[in-house]
């Protein structure tokens, strides 16, 4: 086939056509020689050129390009003033080189560096001289030769951009060398030769700057779509449609069937419902795999995705993009500086029917400030909300965000049930509905989505400076608790600091550091290991109150004190202070034991953060909330390869040793509360674990020496 055979158009405009698939793509593949003289050029226009650009290098043919710099006041005063003009536009174009943000502008850099590193792209700078007084160089033209020499050459407002192509108001005329207009063809095509050849004396044209070449280079990858040096067919045409958007299943990838069934009963109940699956099960993918079957069924979707926490819409994004969606990645550190600009003309496209799909990805609070509301407010049908640990949702002043428009939505949670919090829990479910998938942390194990686990509770004591205290915050707590008409008891908003003071106390005792220590001489050579303190600082009611420090030494630095400087072992922490650069950085380390041995972590392991390669967890952080437990356990939990088995000490904090233990005592009733959680707990980690007699064992010596005949949760103050 050659160029005469195909049906070209006079003219194309973006708004009624589609370039790329219209005019670039049918044009590209018969071509051998492709040579554009253009303003402004972007990289990122080559992944929409992928799939005629795989047929130009199939046909062994060559890409000429010649480009303009954008120069500053600054940089022609500079050249004006006879500085070294090749160095002042390498320098200008360096400027225009942004590090690539996700994984599509990193394939697209490798990509260029490939066409440039096998000599199938050639790229020159045009300038003009500041002596001629011409303005900054902005032809646009192209000619594309065919392997009969026939050619097709277009003009127009086009620029080599995506944004150009998808975005602007832009057209192209095109003239072709075997019709009337073939002196215009060949005129075009002498024009460009003297241009190409530095011939023309108003410009100055000279090759590409090295520094670019090289810093392109970098970004260079071993793996490509190639065979036998050129782009696969196929791979080209499955590149060439990830920029469209659409959401769509990564190749060679299937859901599990729990996976499918969750989402063939969430689209049972008119796309509203939960999915509630153990930490590890895959509740991204099924998300995920929901907003494909969606969209398929829809043809048309605004996709709105809420997490918690940066670091989780960091996770998302990743999968998003398996998903063959580009996201706008809205929070207030975003790598997306203008996530704003993108929102609004996503939204406006969208409403426009200019796209069909968009997905925007966000944080809990970006998504509840008044500009995304007003912005999210502007749509309507055809709108899904995904919010990911959607418990967190429950809070009164996140409930008020749940948008009543948005008709398609999905909550995705191992922990849906807000402890202590009916009323929110219950606004969970009036607005998402009901569960579509309950699949719990026993059902993973037993299917082996998650690892088994051994289950040691190892006891330490409050000390009595910190029992002393314990005690005295329990007696001030019972001063603002009453129970309401209806018999459920309530607590006051002082009652709840003192509730949180007294749970610091016990979170913070200080025999868990010494206890740690014993424990951690046999595993002071091995590796895997996370240390999960709590937030609190370590408990020092020993000295006067005139003379105590009362902020005392935080637990995880205590405990990496004695890990690092007493036992020599190799550690570091891992907490909301280190950036995701520096997680991600620490993540793989700790996967190849180089050079840390151990983490030490606090509460920013508690949703979201996947670190699948830890073996031996030691929590010393005492939680009563199930619904942090939980998700401490499932960061242990996840399959490793090498990992037959997970092994977790859990610190159990009681007032004091067995055989002291008064229950006709004043304080009995306080201490009691402190057991009956600590109970729950080990029945928690216990019943599932591979050694439940363990933690059977101490449950039963418990109940028998406090005479407990339930593990009834209500009967205690709740931290």
């Amino acid at each position: 086939m050659t160029f005469k055979d195909l049906n070209l158009l006079k003219t194309y405009k973006t708004y009624k056509n589609n370039i790329i698939t219209e005019f670039y793509t049918p044009v590209l593949k018969e071509a051998v020689l492709y040579q554009r003289a253009v303003g402004f050029f972007s990289s990122t226009a080559l992944i929409d050129l992928m799939q005629g650009i795989t047929g130009l290098i199939k046909n062994n043919g060559k890409i000429q390009f010649i480009v303009s710099p954008r120069l500053t006041k600054e940089d022609i005063e500079a050249i004006n003033k006879g500085y070294e003009k090749k160095k002042i536009i390498s320098e200008a174009m360096l400027r225009d080189f942004y590090e690539p943000q996700n994984y599509f502008q990193e394939m697209r850099l490798n990509y260029l560096a490939y066409l440039i590193e096998m000599d199938y792209l050639d790229i020159k700078v045009a300038f003009t001289p500041p002596n001629k007084e011409l303005g900054m160089y902005h032809e646009k033209v192209g000619i594309v030769t065919d392997k009969e020499g026939n050619k097709v050459v277009f003009t127009g407002s086009l620029n080599e951009t995506i944004n150009a192509f998808y975005n602007n108001y832009e057209s192209i005329v095109v003239f072709t060398s075997w019709e009337t207009t073939k002196d215009y063809a060949n005129e075009m095509q002498r024009d460009f030769d003297i241009l190409w050849n530095n011939q023309d004396k108003n410009l100055e044209v000279f090759e590409f700057p090295k520094v670019l070449k090289e810093k392109f280079q970098t970004f260079r990858k071993p793996h490509l779509p190639i065979d036998g040096g050129n782009i696969k067919e196929d791979e080209g045409e499955y590149l060439y449609t990830l920029k469209k958007g659409i959401p769509r299943l990564p190749k060679d990838f299937k859901l599990r069937k729990y996976q499918i069934e969750a989402i063939e009963n969430w689209k049972s109940k008119n796309y509203r419902g939960i999915f509630d699956m153990a930490t590890g099960t895959g509740k991204t993918y099924t998300g995920l795999g929901a907003i494909v079957n969606l969209y398929e069924s829809k043809n048309r979707l605004a996709i709105i995705i809420v997490c918690p926490y940066q670091h989780l819409v960091e996770q998302w994004v990743e999968d998003i993009i398996k998903f063959n969606m580009l996201p706008t990645i809205g929070y207030s550190s975003s790598p997306q500086k203008d996530w704003k600009r993108r929102l609004s003309s996503d939204i406006m496209d969208f409403k426009l029917k200019v796209i069909n799909s968009f997905c925007f990805v966000t944080t809990n609070a970006t998504y509840s400030t008044d500009y995304v509301q007003k912005e999210l407010n502007k749509l309507g049908e055809d709108t899904l909300l995904v919010v990911d640990e959607a418990h967190n949702f429950g809070a009164e002043h996140l409930q008020k965000k749940l948008n009543t428009k948005i008709p398609y939505r999905l909550a995705l949670s191992a922990t849906l049930e807000r402890h202590g919090d009916e009323a929110g829990t219950k606004a969970l479910y009036d607005y998402f509905g009901e569960k579509c998938i309950e699949y719990n942390l026993e059902l993973a194990i037993k299917e082996k989505k998650l690892t088994p686990y051994f289950y040691y509770p190892v006891i330490v004591y409050l000390t009595t400076g910190e029992l002393d205290k314990y005690r005295e915050i329990s007696r001030r707590i019972i001063k603002f608790c009453h129970k309401d008409n209806n018999g459920k008891f309530q607590i006051s908003d002082t009652g709840k600091r003192l509730l949180i003071e007294r749970a610091r106390i016990v979170a913070g005792a200080s025999n868990k550091v010494a206890k740690l220590k014993e424990l951690m001489l046999k595993y002071r050579e091995d590796t895997h290991i996370l240390i999960y303190c709590g937030a609190a600082r370590n408990n020092d009611f020993s000295q006067d109150v005139s003379e105590r420090d009362e902020d005392g030494e935080r637990q995880i630095v205590s405990v990496s004190k004695m890990l690092g400087l007493e036992l020599g072992m190799k550690v570091t922490h891992f907490t909301s202070s280190e950036s995701s650069k520096e997680r991600e950085k620490i993540k793989r380390q700790f996967a190849n034991a180089d050079p840390y041995q151990a983490i030490v972590a606090i509460k920013c392991l508690d949703e979201g953060v996947n670190i699948p390669s830890i073996k031996t967890a030691f929590i010393l952080a005492s939680s009563t909330n199930p619904k942090e437990y939980i998700q401490r356990r499932g960061r242990v939990l996840r399959t490793f390869e090498g990992k037959a088995f997970a092994t977790i000490y859990d610190f159990i904090t009681l007032p004091v040793p067995l055989e002291y233990v008064n229950c006709g005592s004043e304080n009995a009733r306080f201490d009691l509360s402190l057991v009956r959680k600590e109970i729950l707990r080990m029945n928690e980690f216990g019943r599932i674990s591979k050694n439940p007699s363990d933690a059977d064992k101490l449950i039963k010596e418990l109940s028998e020496v406090y005479g407990l005949d339930t593990l009834n949760e209500e009967e205690f103050f709740d931290e």
